[in-house]
């Protein structure tokens, strides 16, 4: 197909994509900085780094091409940004960059021939990281898009944006000015339902189906990037897994039974379990120093803790799936305790104790507890944990 021919498609495309734009925008994307002449977006897909790329298209005169649409793949990705830079296009914004036939190669020429020009391209997950030419990232500075923050759901439903809050050394008066002005708890449970990726603003009623189909699109799409030799009884593993963390009592998988079951290796299961968590679709928690998923004490939980709602999965894991999400999302450690009986989690240093309203401390610094609207001493309501970003 002729380049011109495709341009001309993708600017129709374009322009229909602009047209469903949200009205406003995650206050994540804010500290972005947009005058960055090359950068590379990362993140679990539904987070925003389609809308961030549109939301920037007219300000920085650029061409939007999505990797994944079927055109695109009728020519090398090369001569087609150099057409659109032919064109008068200043800049390309590359969406889903690994599907693109060579895209790492493809990526270097573009960046050396067209030093004056902005490319800004995404990907989801860390495929592009680890696919990728090693100096890519010496090339473009990584940003990585985490799952939406309870502070940011607020933003976007009420239009409130309140501060950032560090929920072990916070102002009361903060904390007093957010529960007078709105239902802090009622909106915590809405977000817990729907709010850890805005994709609930395109259609709240779809939003469960919108989850699964994003896991699924992960699984069957990304996942074969890592493993490419991936024989189709191992998908069926995989969605195994997943259920079985969906509705598990336990945030961990018993291997050898796993293994019996499903006759399979353990090194195999490992690679599978590996795979997962690169293209987030699992988060897994292991203790500190400690880099092995086979190690003892590993917590291993969905990805997204909007997931365990959808199949009614154990209110524990879900907190506990939830205050990792947060902290991890915020760029804070997280690990297993090696104690647990003393606590679920070691966060920067501190202990902390997960659960509901009555959940007593037991030797951590901080109980971290549901149902509750204020902090007293080293009780923090979970929801607060939703103001790390």
């Amino acid at each position: 197909m002729n380049k011109d021919l495709i341009i001309e498609k993708l600017e129709i495309f374009q322009e229909k994509l602009l047209y469903i734009l949200p009205e406003k925008f995650r206050p994540f994307f804010d500290t972005i900085n947009k005058d960055t002449k090359n950068l590379m977006l990362v993140g679990s897909r539904g987070t925003g780094k389609t809308t961030f790329l549109l939301k920037n298209l007219k300000e920085k005169n650029a061409l939007y091409i999505s990797a994944d649409n079927p055109i695109v793949s009728t020519i090398p990705l090369f001569d087609l940004v150099e057409a659109a830079f032919l064109k008068g296009y200043e800049s390309v914004f590359i969406d889903e960059v690994h599907f693109a036939n060579d895209w790492s190669i493809h990526l270097k020429g573009i960046y050396d021939v067209f030093p004056d020009k902005n490319i800004w391209v995404s990907d989801s997950s860390s495929i592009i990281l680890q696919k990728g030419v090693s100096d890519l990232s010496r090339r473009f500075p990584i940003i990585e898009i985490p799952l939406l923050s309870l502070r940011e759901f607020i933003y976007l439903v009420d239009g409130k944006l309140y501060p950032i809050i560090d929920p072990f050394d916070y102002d009361p008066k903060i904390i007093k000015k957010i529960i007078s002005e709105i239902n802090v708890l009622s909106l915590y449970r809405d977000y817990i339902d729907h709010g850890f990726r805005p994709i609930f603003l395109e259609d709240l009623h779809m939003y469960d189906n919108k989850l699964l189909k994003i896991v699924e699109k992960s699984i069957q799409s990304d996942i074969l990037f890592l493993l490419p030799q991936l024989r189709e009884n191992y998908l069926r593993i995989i969605n195994a897994i997943i259920g079985y963390l969906a509705l598990a009592k336990i945030p961990r998988l018993i291997i050898n039974s796993l293994c019996k079951e499903f006759s399979i290796g353990k090194e195999k299961l490992y690679q599978l379990l590996n795979a997962l968590e690169a293209i987030k679709v699992i988060r897994i928690i292991r203790h500190e120093k400690d880099y092995k998923l086979n190690s003892v004490g590993s917590k291993i939980f969905l990805y997204d803790p909007g997931i365990y709602k959808i199949f009614n999965g154990d209110s524990g894991n879900l907190r506990e799936a939830y205050v990792a999400a947060l902290f991890s999302e915020a760029g804070m450690k997280v690990y297993s305790s090696k104690k647990e009986e003393y606590g679920d989690f070691v966060i920067d240093g501190k202990l902390i104790e997960v659960g509901g309203k009555n959940k007593k401390i037991k030797k951590a610094d901080f109980v971290l507890k549901d149902d509750i609207e204020i902090p007293v001493k080293n009780s923090i309501p979970l929801w607060l944990i939703g103001f790390l970003y």
